[in-house]
């Protein structure tokens, strides 16, 4: 356990009032800031033991020759929590563990690494116990462009941005952009249910507070210093939409910003099955008439 006064944990609320655009948006990321220790830090944590006790070959992978880069991240993440939590104590572990499953004993950021290659950053390694509808045996070893194919017009309008972002990182250079969604159900580790359309008929504009959740992911990049390799870091965030709602303005705000979403994307996030009970939820919330 934690032995000081643990901040409590932050709701990132990144969605926009206005049409949905398809964009990097990153900002630079203070160091003392890389990682978030909070008070849904510890759950998580032993969420992460389970699954790599559980279902260790779907949370972690790494090609061939990639143990220096994971002990590398391993020791400049130990290195973070020493100099910015230094109260923070986290479960213990087995040192003789793979690297990035000792990480996963240690903080509640999944990490994957990516190395520069012909066709853009290539992922060599990674721990993800919390993807958001992706798995990562189809993911590994392939480069961003591919990784990213079933997401509606990602090519077109983010395949380069994203490449020579990442390309352009330097040492000592961090920063930090949030993607949201969604869900029916606020399991983390969820690694299918892309592309649902059928209509839930258990979700509607009564329950859908309790039934819905905000998920959010704040997503960091920086560099190993030694192999200057490309360290991408999730946090994942699950909210019930009622939280949300609470706040003044925000069931309106969000409204506009699902009503953003194109078809494509719409039909690629899951939101068909619920959406009309989402937007009259919503619209309920805020005061205004539906109009979905």
């Amino acid at each position: 356990m934690a032995d000081f006064m643990v901040p409590q944990r932050k709701l990132h609320l990144p969605y926009e009032a206005g049409p949905f655009r398809m964009a990097l948006g990153v900002t630079a990321l203070r160091e003392a800031d890389w990682i978030e220790i909070d008070d849904a830090a510890l759950a998580q944590i032993a969420e992460r033991r389970r699954l790599l006790a559980e279902h260790r070959s779907e949370v972690l992978a790494a090609l061939p020759g990639t143990e220096p880069l994971c002990t590398e991240l391993r020791a400049l993440i130990e290195a973070h929590l020493r100099a910015h939590h230094p109260s923070w104590v986290a479960p213990a572990q087995d040192e003789n563990d793979h690297p990035l499953a000792a990480i996963g004993h240690q903080v509640a950021e999944d990490f994957c690494l990516l190395e520069p290659g012909p066709e853009g950053p290539r992922l060599v390694a990674a721990l993800l116990c919390f993807p958001s509808r992706w798995r990562l045996a189809d993911k590994i070893g392939r480069p961003m462009l591919a990784i990213h194919k079933p997401v509606p017009t990602y090519a077109e309008t983010l395949g380069k941005p994203v490449d020579r972002f990442l390309g352009a990182l330097k040492p000592g250079r961090l920063a930090a952009r949030l993607n949201w969604s969604i869900h029916e159900e606020p399991t983390l580790f969820q690694p299918g249910g892309h592309e649902r359309e059928d209509h839930d008929p258990s979700i509607t504009a009564e329950n859908a507070g309790e039934t819905l959740w905000l998920r959010v992911e704040r997503q960091t990049f920086r560099l190993l210093p030694v192999h200057l390799t490309i360290v991408f870091g999730i946090r994942s965030h699950v909210t019930p939409l009622s939280d949300v709602t609470a706040l003044p303005g925000e069931a309106a705000r969000l409204a506009v910003a699902v009503r953003g979403i194109p078809p494509e994307l719409e039909r690629y996030k899951s939101l068909r099955p619920f959406r009309a009970a989402l937007l009259d939820y919503l619209d309920r919330q805020s005061g205004a008439g539906s109009n979905a």
